[in-house]
């Protein structure tokens, strides 16, 4: 995988269990603090479409 920038929340700045996100031109990684090498890839569409279902509240419990 080349070198990429993650990302996380502010509000997760110093904690240990915060979701990361990269993002290149075609792609879309994401991945847990507590397990960096476990990465999904996402494209730009999923990650649109991720981030819609998600304010909608269609992961709420």
């Amino acid at each position: 995988m080349k070198t990429i920038r993650w990302k996380r929340p502010d509000a997760c700045a110093d904690a240990n269990a915060c979701p990361e996100v990269a993002i290149t031109s075609d792609t879309v990684y994401i991945r847990s603090s507590l397990l960096p090498d476990a990465v999904a890839h996402l494209t730009t569409d999923e990650w649109r479409d991720l981030l819609t279902a998600i304010r909608a509240g269609e992961f709420d419990l």
